[in-house]
């Protein structure tokens, strides 16, 4: 027998409000943790990866416990980027939609802190904060956690560091007397050291599927290339991915930068994405990105999370991770919510050996994707500069006379004839990569 939402003891509004997103059947996830938080008291430790429905497994019990007659903060929500944390506070402002009297508010950073502040003046029950910007508004006595009977850790191995620096803070303004709820793709040592120090003694483990931990539906390939090539050999796979969405991870700030204003400079619709980004920026590109404006993200680890696109057809990972872990996180952004999706690992030969390392860890089979021949590369950087001279802009300052004395060169030529010699002194001459009709026809003669 299916289970359905209210199989599982969810409420009927919140019901009506899943209907409302197209939302039936429970994911894996929620099946295991909703009754869980709604009917048992310990603390939960959930373990899956983004897009597996996360938020409402967590989201729709705390939203049936709210007791709207009581205008205390009674539960917080800490994400680590404020992009996470506004996916989580829409997320749960949609399932709630048929219980206005529910209020919610997104406390995250990277933005002006004054409105907040005015904000929770107000009656407010659930708070979805980063622990950096909730640290400064409680430190400013701006909010009140005293009497918060839940917190959510969502995305926990993303954010260990901060969580180490600040939770004590956080922890404080709590009451003893709560229930935490920790969810994380990946168990780490510093994961299941912060389970220890600060969840209670009896815990609850879910697991979703961590044989196949994030990658069910995911079609794992690398490409090997020399480092001269690297860019060639990416910018012929985007062109053959045109019009699907993706996006490209690299390790550091300088190299997304880098990386992305070769591809502005080759007219891929793409953007940036990392934290050195004013938040006005990193919020215009993500706006961008999901109303399909842009088609590919070029981004860091960090910048990345909190990206809750379901049509994201492929990741290539233009360097691999530091740690097992990344990938997963990587990985995971393609194939959501049941579709299938492309990870792309781009590697040096010095880094093959990398790769059974990463299929023994995780449970995962890499294939080899075969790389362009030169002839495919020279062809698809002709077929980017011509998309250049396409999309740039006329200069209104040449003269007239100037221009018809261009025209004059040119005047007996068809267009046909024009573009020819146009590829020609483009792709210089004599043309060694191309492929000789004649020997393509001697190659099919040999085979029948």
């Amino acid at each position: 027998m299916v289970n359905t939402f209210k199989s599982l003891g969810v409420d009927s509004f919140l019901v009506k409000g899943l209907k409302a997103l197209a939302i039936s059947i429970p994911t894996d996830i929620q099946t295991k943790v909703i009754p869980v938080v709604l009917n048992q008291m310990e603390d939960v430790v959930g373990i899956a990866k983004t897009g597996t429905g996360k938020t409402a497994a967590f989201g729709l019990p705390l939203l049936q416990k709210i007791n709207v007659e009581n205008n205390d903060v009674q539960a917080i929500v800490l994400a680590p980027t404020r992009e996470l944390g506004q996916q989580i506070y829409k997320n749960l402002t949609d399932f709630a939609k048929f219980k206005p009297e529910i209020s919610i508010t997104s406390t995250c950073g990277g933005i002006p802190i004054k409105p907040q502040i005015e904000r929770l003046k107000e009656p407010t029950h659930i708070i979805v904060a980063t622990p950096g910007r909730l640290i400064d508004l409680m430190e400013r006595k701006a909010v009140a956690l005293s009497n918060a009977s839940y917190l959510v850790i969502d995305e926990a191995d993303e954010m260990v560091t901060i969580l180490k620096e600040g939770l004590d803070t956080i922890l404080k303004g709590l009451p003893n007397k709560r229930r935490t709820f920790l969810f994380t793709a990946t168990l780490s040592g510093e994961i299941k050291q912060l389970v220890q120090n600060y969840l209670a003694k009896k815990v609850v483990h879910i697991e979703v599927d961590m044989a196949t931990l994030g990658h069910q539906g995911i079609d794992h390939q690398y490409v090997v290339v020399q480092p001269e090539e690297k860019l060639n050999v990416l910018m012929h796979f985007l062109t053959s991915k045109e019009g699907q969405r993706g996006i490209i991870f690299c390790k550091t700030k300088a190299a997304v930068n880098k990386l992305a204003k070769n591809l502005a400079i080759n007219k891929f619709s793409s953007g940036a994405l990392h934290g050195s980004l004013s938040q006005p920026i990193r919020d215009r590109i993500m706006d961008q990105f999901r109303a399909g404006h842009i088609n590919i993200l070029v981004a860091t680890d960090l910048a990345a999370r909190g990206i809750d696109v379901k049509e994201i057809e492929y990741v290539v990972q233009y360097h691999l991770p530091d740690t097992f872990d990344a990938y997963v996180h990587r990985s995971g952004r393609t194939a959501r919510a049941g579709a299938k999706g492309l990870s792309l690992s781009v590697i040096q030969q010095d880094e093959v050996l990398d790769i059974p390392e990463l299929e023994d860890e995780l449970g995962i089979t890499f294939s080899e994707m075969p790389k362009a021949d030169a002839w495919s590369i020279e062809e698809n950087n002709a077929k980017l500069w011509a998309k250049q001279i396409f999309k740039t802009k006329p200069n209104q300052h040449i003269s007239e006379a100037f221009k018809t004395d261009i025209k004059t060169i040119f005047h007996h030529l068809t267009k046909d004839e024009l573009v020819d010699k146009l590829l020609a002194h483009h792709l210089g001459q004599p043309k060694t990569l191309a492929p000789n009709e004649d020997d393509l026809k001697k190659k099919k003669k040999k085979k029948h």
